[in-house]
């Protein structure tokens, strides 16, 4: 049977550009987000394209549903080779560090570091059993190069990105690998890359100048990165700050 890949946080520019990515591979698809019709939007444009695809509605907000939510995608696909996590809305990284608190930071803690870590949790025991298994992680490059006007988000996934850096080196030698692509940019037809064309009161907002990208551009670093299994993480487009560091060796495919 085809391999499987899950992408949680799908959408319609990133996520759907690598389920497009993977399913031109031969991957089978599980699509997961909070919302039901638009996972069905996008799925149908996927089977359309002859790739198979199904929808997991889930709120990836509540780390206790992950067990469930993984037994499911389980039940209709059988198993899950590749996790793609990453449910990051771009509105969320604007807020300046000065206007920071504790509730606000406390609401990101489910979404972008416990419910990554429940989902590694969930598919581990299979993956090291198999000898095989991806989780590759997405975050934003504020995780790697603090900037005062977009914060918030990227304090917790830093902290996530600590976490993956720690699991790719406890699964050396496992033939489970742990990768993270850190976004320097703005995905084109995000609603953040809208919002900024739209309206020239933003022209001032920290993404202001970010560069804009192709979710296509992303999908390939995604199959690069576990086609590979050569880096623990990539920052696209490269920044002067990134040194893509290398991984432990893995055992390929």
């Amino acid at each position: 049977m085809s391999k499987v890949i899950a992408v949680f946080g799908a959408g319609p520019g990133r996520g759907v550009a690598i389920a497009r990515r993977f399913g031109r591979e031969g991957f089978r698809v599980a699509l997961v987000a909070r919302r039901k019709d638009r996972l069905e939007e996008l799925a149908e444009q996927l089977r359309r394209e002859g790739i198979e695809a199904a929808t997991f509605p889930a709120d990836l907000s509540d780390p206790a549903g992950v067990p469930a939510l993984i037994s499911a995608i389980r039940a209709d696909f059988g198993w899950i080779d590749v996790v793609e996590y990453g449910p990051i809305g771009m509105g969320r990284h604007f807020v300046p560090v000065t206007e920071l608190g504790a509730d606000t930071m406390r609401n990101y803690l489910p979404l972008l570091l416990l419910t990554p870590i429940e989902v590694v949790r969930a598919l581990l025991p299979e993956w090291t059993e198999r000898g095989d298994g991806t989780f590759l992680l997405t975050h934003g490059a504020s995780a790697v190069n603090p900037l005062p006007g977009i914060s918030g988000t990227g304090a917790i996934m830093a902290a996530t990105r600590s976490y993956l850096y720690s699991l790719n080196a406890g699964l050396a030698g496992t033939g489970v690998y742990a990768g993270t692509l850190a976004i320097a940019g703005l995905i084109s037809g995000s609603e953040i890359a809208a919002t900024l064309s739209d309206s020239p009161s933003d022209s001032d907002s920290p993404a202001a100048n970010l560069p804009v990208i192709d979710p296509a551009d992303l999908a390939d670093q995604y199959w690069d990165m576990y086609a590979t299994r050569d880096r623990i993480e990539v920052v696209y487009p490269e920044q002067p700050f990134s040194n893509n560091p290398k991984a432990l060796p893995h055992h390929r495919h």
